[in-house]
C-alpha cells in the first residue's frame, strides 16, 4: 500500500514556519496569506509587548469576567445589536438594561428612564447633551427668543469628550478652572457662568484625574435658587462614568442622581465598575419627556421599523448581554459584596502608602477607589513621580504620572484604580513595590529627603 504523503504544513511547527524568517506587512494588506495558525501566533507574540492588563492600575476598564461571561461572549459576537427585527430578545434586553440602570439611579416610580447603551460614556454624553441642547432650543423657540448661543457650564475635572462635544456640536464651554486647593466644580463655579443660554450644567460623580466627586447636591440646590430668581430652568447631566456604579453601593444615601429633580440625564460606564469587558457606557433619562422626540429616528431596516437614538449605528451586543448577565448574577447584593471589596482595598492601599510619609493624597478613598498622590514634601522636584512612574513599570505595575489640569498644573499625581481582581495580595505587593521603587529613585539621585507626614485629603472645597 503506498503511504500518504504528508505536506509540509502538515510536519513543521508553527515557528518553522518561512513566515516566521522574513518581515511581515505592517502598513498593507499582503499579496499571499499564511496558515491560521501562524498569523494568531505572530498576532500573540506582538501582544507580548503590551502591559499586563491585571497589573494596569491606569485604566478604571474592566479586565476580568467569570468563564461563564467568557463562554456567553463568544456565543453572541457574531449578533448585531443594532439588527432589532432579526433579534428582538436581544433589543428587548437592551431595553431591560436601560431600565434597571434607571430604576438605579432612583427614577421616580411614576417616571419612564429611557435611554440607550452606546460604544462608550463619551457617546452616552454626547447624546445626553445633545438632548438637553435641543430641548433648550425648544424652549427658547416656544418663547420667541433667539437659540444661536448655547453654552455648556462644567468643571476643568471633565473628561476630554465634553470639550469634543463643544467643538463638535458647535456649544460654548464656560469651564471653571481648578484651583492649587480645589479639584472639583463648585457652586460659585456655575454661579459665575450660566446665564440663559446655559443648555445644562455637567457635574462629575468620581473624576479622572482624582477621582473626587462633584458637590451635585450643592450644584442642583444653586440652580433651583436660579430658576427662582432669573427663571432659567437648567438641567444638571451627571458624568457617572467613574462612580456610578460605585456610589449606590457604596454610599448608597448620598444624593446625586434622579432623587435631586434637577438631575435630568445621567452617562454611566459599564466597562467600568459595571464589571463588563469594553466597551459599553449608558445614558438614561429621567422620564420619556426629557429626550426630545425629534432625536429619536424611526428607522425602516432589514423587515421591520424600529427607534434609534446613538451617534453610531451597528454595534456589537455582547456588552450589553453581559452586563444583563452580570445583573442577574450579582444581584443589588453581590454587587454590593464586590464594591465593598474594592473599597476596601482602596483604603488599605491608601493606608500603606500614607505610612510611607512620601506621599499627601488628593479625594477620598471613602468616595471612590482611586489613590491619587502628589510628593508632601513641596520642594522635591515632581518629576519624582515620572521616575517612580517608570520604575514601576519595571516590575510590571502600569500607574500613570501626570500634571492636573489648567489653574492647578503645577500639582503632578500618581494615579492608582483599585479594580475588582486587585486582590489585598496585590495591594499589598504594589506597596511593597513602591516603597522600593522610591528607595531605587532616591538612591539614583542620591538626594536624601526627610519624612513629611500629611493624611489630610486635599483638593476638597
Amino acid at each position: 500500500m503506498k503511504p500518504i504523503r504528508q505536506t509540509d504544513a502538515e510536519l513543521a511547527p508553527t515557528y518553522a514556519s518561512r513566515d516566521f524568517a522574513r518581515s511581515i506587512p505592517r502598513d498593507r494588506v499582503p499579496h499571499e496569506g499564511m496558515p491560521a495558525d501562524v498569523a494568531a501566533r505572530l498576532v500573540r507574540d506582538e501582544l507580548l509587548l503590551d502591559g499586563n492588563p491585571a497589573l494596569n492600575l491606569a485604566s478604571f476598564v474592566t479586565t476580568w469576567m467569570e468563564p461563564e461571561a467568557d463562554r456567553l461572549a463568544m456565543e453572541v459576537l457574531n449578533k448585531n445589536l443594532i439588527d432589532q427585527d432579526e433579534y428582538p430578545q436581544t433589543d428587548e434586553i437592551h431595553r431591560r438594561v436601560v431600565s434597571m440602570i434607571g430604576r438605579l439611579f432612583h427614577a421616580p416610580d411614576d417616571a419612564t428612564p429611557v435611554g440607550t447603551c452606546t460604544v462608550g460614556s463619551s457617546e452616552a454624553i454626547m447624546l445626553g447633551l445633545l438632548a438637553h441642547k435641543w430641548a433648550w432650543r425648544k424652549r427658547r423657540a416656544a418663547q420667541g427668543l433667539p437659540a444661536d448661543r448655547p453654552n455648556v457650564v462644567f468643571g476643568a475635572d471633565v473628561h476630554t469628550c465634553w470639550e469634543k462635544f463643544t467643538r463638535y456640536f458647535d456649544v460654548e464651554a464656560r469651564v471653571a478652572p481648578l484651583s492649587p486647593d480645589c479639584h472639583v466644580l463648585t457652586p460659585e463655579g456655575v454661579a459665575e457662568r450660566v446665564d440663559e443660554n446655559t443648555i445644562a450644567v455637567g457635574c462629575v460623580l468620581g473624576t479622572t484625574f482624582t477621582g473626587q466627586i462633584d458637590p451635585i447636591g450643592a450644584i442642583a440646590a444653586l440652580l433651583d435658587r436660579v430658576r427662582q430668581r432669573q427663571g432659567w430652568d437648567i438641567p444638571i447631566h451627571v458624568d457617572a462614568a467613574s462612580g456610578g456604579f460605585v456610589v449606590p453601593f457604596a454610599d448608597p444615601d448620598l444624593a446625586w442622581d434622579f432623587r435631586l429633580e434637577r438631575v435630568r440625564s445621567i452617562n454611566v460606564s459599564n466597562h467600568k465598575f459595571g464589571l463588563v469587558y469594553p466597551g459599553i457606557g449608558t445614558v438614561v433619562f429621567r422620564d420619556a419627556s426629557d429626550l426630545p422626540e425629534e432625536l429619536v429616528f424611526k428607522i425602516s431596516y432589514l423587515g421591520g421599523e424600529m427607534s434609534n437614538y446613538s451617534l453610531n449605528f451597528s454595534r456589537a451586543s455582547a456588552p450589553v448581554l453581559l452586563q444583563y448577565y452580570n445583573f442577574l448574577r450579582l444581584g443589588m447584593s453581590g454587587y454590593a459584596r464586590i464594591v465593598g471589596n474594592i473599597m476596601d482595598n482602596a483604603q488599605y492601599l491608601q493606608e500603606r502608602i500614607d505610612a510611607l510619609g512620601r506621599f499627601r493624597h488628593l479625594g477620598d478613598t471613602r468616595a471612590i477607589p482611586v489613590v491619587a498622590l502628589t510628593l508632601a514634601d513641596p520642594s522635591e522636584p515632581p518629576e519624582t513621580l515620572d521616575l517612580l512612574s517608570e520604575t514601576l513599570r519595571e516590575r510590571g505595575w502600569i500607574v500613570p504620572a501626570y500634571p492636573l489640569p489648567a489653574n492647578a498644573q503645577e500639582i503632578r499625581v500618581l494615579r492608582a484604580v483599585v479594580r475588582e481582581n486587585f486582590s489585598r495580595d496585590l495591594a499589598e505587593l504594589f506597596a511593597r513595590d513602591l516603597e522600593a521603587a522610591l528607595a531605587k529613585v532616591d538612591r539614583l539621585r542620591t538626594v536624601h529627603r526627610p519624612p513629611v507626614s500629611d493624611d489630610r485629603p486635599h483638593g476638597v472645597c
